[in-house]
């Protein structure tokens, strides 16, 4: 049944309470022949950082902006708190969504003090309730003392905590954060990052972050959906992700992994290029693929050894050994900062620990 606004009835305060911050169903969006997004599911649950992580052009964006109402779907339907906001035939404008955003420039009105910022979306508000939300927010991102600077005065990581105090200021029900921190140099983007989280779970917001930046995903967010070519392969916290991908996809894009062929020795042994190695659950199929990561590769010299190394990638805190088998299989081994081993190298290749199996993709 539909409303006399042509959406279908909101949920009831009972119902809405036990329902996702954020429901998006079955939604699909095309833009001329380019599907965009296509038949996504996701649902965020209240208090809840989701990252929204894939590769340029997979669709997250276009999804954030469904979300936000700045696109409308195709097909499918989104709900905020319980309340359908967008079907193909209707639409709940932006700015009545109670959703707040965080854009990738920040935005920030370059005449207005960050006061002045985060008043933005209080215009309503009764004087003393303003003054002293503006206040509380203020506080929350520690940026008490710079009321009345302006953004031009502030440093890359200030103007992002004053975009983000101006988005939590009205209360959203959502907060929105767009590649929130791809314009941060890399010495500054570990430390707002971790503020940013502070803050929105001191705010006990509910957020959704679109980034491509996997560190970025991990370390931030409580669950992470990973997308790609408009769809979403897995939605999980993000120790499962990375250690129980879903698919071929989630594998190699979330972290290093290399994907070897296998053969179902029993339920819970497979034999690969490395030999016979044991997996993490029940082995799907009599041929399938399993998930090697570099750190679960131990390396031991030797001159008649089953692999050679074909380069080694310092990187201070540790280093990546590229090998090739005497089949031609490829891998990486992730080792301390330690030099060990040289291009031309020989060296016996063991796993540690299980591996993931993958239905076979060959």
């Amino acid at each position: 049944m539909e409303t006399s606004t042509g959406l279908p009835p909101a949920a009831t305060d009972d119902a809405a309470a036990a329902l996702p911050a954020v429901c998006c169903i079955d939604v699909s969006r095309s833009f001329g022949d380019v599907v965009a997004v296509r038949e996504l599911d996701l649902k965020v649950a209240r208090g809840c950082i989701t990252a929204l992580l894939g590769p340029s052009g997979c669709g997250k964006t276009t999804t954030l902006r469904l979300i936000a109402g700045f696109e409308q779907p195709d097909a499918g339907h989104i709900e905020l708190d319980g309340h359908v906001v967008a079907t193909p035939a209707r639409s709940v404008p932006p700015e009545r969504r109670k959703v707040g955003m965080v854009f990738q420039d920040h935005a920030l009105f370059p005449h207005l003090t960050v006061a002045g910022n985060v008043a933005y979306g209080l215009h309503r508000w009764p004087r003393q309730q303003r003054r002293d939300r503006i206040a509380q927010v203020v506080d929350l991102v520690d940026l008490t003392g710079l009321e009345q600077r302006l953004p031009s005065a502030l440093s890359g990581g200030q103007q992002q905590r004053v975009a983000l105090a101006r988005a939590l200021a009205p209360r959203p029900e959502v907060v929105l954060l767009d590649e929130p921190f791809s314009n941060l140099d890399a010495a500054l983007r570990t430390t707002v990052r971790a503020d940013v989280r502070r803050i929105l779970k001191d705010a006990g917001a509910t957020a959704v972050f679109v980034t491509h930046d996997q560190e970025e995903a991990l370390s931030l967010a409580d669950e992470v959906a990973v997308m790609g070519a408009g769809r979403i392969h897995q939605v999980a916290d993000p120790h499962t992700l990375y250690t129980r991908p879903a698919d071929r996809f989630v594998a190699t894009f979330v972290g290093d992994a290399d994907v070897l062929p296998a053969e179902r020795v029993d339920r819970y042994r497979v034999v690969t290029p490395l030999g016979m190695v044991a997996t993490v659950g029940p082995v799907p199929a009599s041929s399938v693929e399993v998930v090697v990561r570099p750190e679960a590769l131990t390396l031991t010299a030797n001159s008649s050894g089953r692999a050679h190394v074909q380069a080694v990638s310092y990187f201070g805190h540790d280093q990546l050994v590229q090998l090739q088998l005497a089949d031609g299989t490829s891998l990486r081994s992730r080792l301390g900062p330690e030099p060990r081993f040289r291009p031309g190298d020989r060296v016996d290749v063991d796993v540690r620990g299980a591996v993931v199996t993958l239905g076979s993709e060959r």
